[in-house]
């Protein structure tokens, strides 16, 4: 099933397909110099819009969940990525341990975890899952919602490294640990000073990390890069302003944040104006730091942040692990003009090292075109691209699916950069 546009592509995005199908060569390049510069990230989802007018990406999560919705067809893309990011980060490994999140009960969840088990076993990987749940005291077998079963095993600490000591299938230790969890609660002391390569490192979870810093540095890869197209980065970039001391059950910080989307709003009319774009500007409010689509709303105007009910000061109070919100990231809303069936949808690109492996639309029938989708009720269709998103056809249309595709897969990559910028940034040994 492939999804269409309800809007007429003739404006400045088809044009800006056109640019990286006819400099296809010199952006795969620059992409080159850059990875030999910055580190790619082991793995990464990036959530874009498609307003037709503008191609910008508003969320990248380091710690992806949703493996199990990508297009079965890529598996080998995930495998080859795979083997490659492995080898940089551990080039002896014939181990890998996996820690996810601690919510055992999402059964889809646990299709993820089942299905990253299986990109990396398919690497070459002798491959367990160990858990630091509370609730995992023992090893248990989980059944994910299409009846694969997950083993959770007790994750171990034995001096500076973490193991799994288990009498029926042998002890575990691994060289490397991969985290897909997002550390949203803190690091856990299991984890700290450990001798053995986790990856994502610590300070790429939600606990240290805060998006504004992702998008600071989203903002100088956005301008090198449209440099170098001849392009107006505003096209790939959303901008964004932050409002820090809130407290959104206190009702403290509102005049600040009010403030912040008056100014965004205006910058953003301008930016309409130049581009004749007919629709109302809007700015997203959520959480400098966490996922999972939690603490999130539109705003259209200042007053919208100033009367808020109880019920949306609550929601957007706390966040994933029950963490209070004192910060916020005042972001460009970007509409998506992308539909499946007449529900509203937006693209999600999987990369894994520098490689793009695939992807699915978010697709939520409750929610407008305005609107957050990362939120209970969405469901998710795989790319069903003919190619992969890195081999355009230059001779189509630059609509073309391929095309498209590889437009998502560009600014994908852009978003994946700045990640590894921020991470190399923020690494504590550099600092």
């Amino acid at each position: 099933m492939v999804p269409h546009l309800t809007t007429a592509l003739n404006g400045p995005l088809l044009s800006l397909e056109k640019s990286m199908l006819a400099e296809q060569a010199k952006i795969e390049h620059w992409f080159r110099s850059q990875w030999l510069e910055y580190a790619a990230p082991f793995y990464a989802s990036v959530d874009l819009r498609n307003a037709g007018f503008k191609l910008a990406p508003v969320d990248t999560n380091l710690f992806p969940a949703g493996f199990n919705n990508l297009n079965p067809a890529f598996l080998p893309l995930s495998i080859q990525a795979a083997q490659v990011a492995v080898e940089k980060v551990c080039p002896e490994a014939h181990r890998l341990l996996i820690i996810p999140e601690n919510h055992t009960r999402n059964t889809y969840y646990l299709r993820n975890v089942v299905e990253l088990v299986n990109i990396m076993k398919a690497a070459g990987l002798e491959v367990r899952v160990g858990s630091i749940s509370p609730e995992i005291t023992e090893p248990t077998t989980l059944i994910a919602h299409d009846g694969l079963p997950l083993l959770l095993e007790p994750l171990v600490r034995v001096g500076n490294r973490v193991k799994l000591l288990n009498t029926a299938l042998g002890d575990f230790d691994s060289c490397a640990i991969l985290l897909n969890n997002d550390l949203s609660g803190g690091i856990p002391e299991i984890l700290k000073n450990l001798e053995q390569n986790l990856i994502p490192p610590l300070h790429a979870g939600w606990s240290t990390r805060k998006k504004s810093h992702h998008f600071s540095a989203y903002n100088r890869v956005a301008s090198e890069f449209s440099a170098l197209l001849g392009i107006d980065e505003w096209l790939l970039n959303p901008y964004f302003e932050t409002c820090g001391e809130i407290d959104f059950q206190a009702r403290t910080g509102e005049e600040c944040l009010a403030l912040k989307v008056e100014q965004l709003l205006e910058k953003i009319k301008i930016k309409y104006a130049q581009y004749g774009v007919t629709q109302e500007p809007f700015v997203i409010v959520k959480a400098n730091a966490g996922t999972y689509g939690m603490g999130i709303m539109t705003v259209k105007s200042p007053d919208d942040v100033r009367d808020l009910n109880r019920k949306t000061r609550n929601k957007m109070a706390v966040v994933k692990e029950g963490l209070a919100v004192t910060e916020v990231i005042i972001q460009e809303g970007v509409y998506t003009f992308e539909s499946i069936n007449g529900a509203v949808a937006e693209p999600v690109v999987y990369m894994m090292d520098h490689f793009v492996i695939g992807g699915f639309y978010r697709v939520h029938t409750g929610r407008g075109i305005d609107e957050n989708l990362n939120a209970p009720g969405s469901s998710f269709v795989p790319l069903a691209f003919e190619k992969p998103c890195s081999t355009p056809d230059c001779t189509g249309d630059p609509d073309a699916m391929p095309n498209r595709f590889y437009a998502y897969g560009v600014v994908a990559r852009l978003a994946l950069l700045a990640a590894a910028m921020e991470l190399q940034e923020g690494n504590p040994l550099n600092q």
